[in-house]
């Protein structure tokens, strides 16, 4: 994306920031999928215990 139009002194737009905040959630997003692709992988662990389950 291009910023010639929009001197570095002025605040940022409200669309380039909500581009950045979807940007760092797609990155958030696509980590936390990786971590669920390695925990299928793996056996799951026992409850701990004193865990709320009645």
């Amino acid at each position: 994306m291009s910023q010639e139009a929009v001197p570095s002194s002025q605040p940022k737009g409200l669309l380039q920031q909500m581009e950045e905040l979807m940007a760092a959630l797609n990155a958030d997003l696509s980590q936390l999928d990786a971590d669920f692709q390695q925990s299928a992988e793996r056996p799951v662990p026992a409850p701990a215990e004193g865990s709320d389950r009645a």
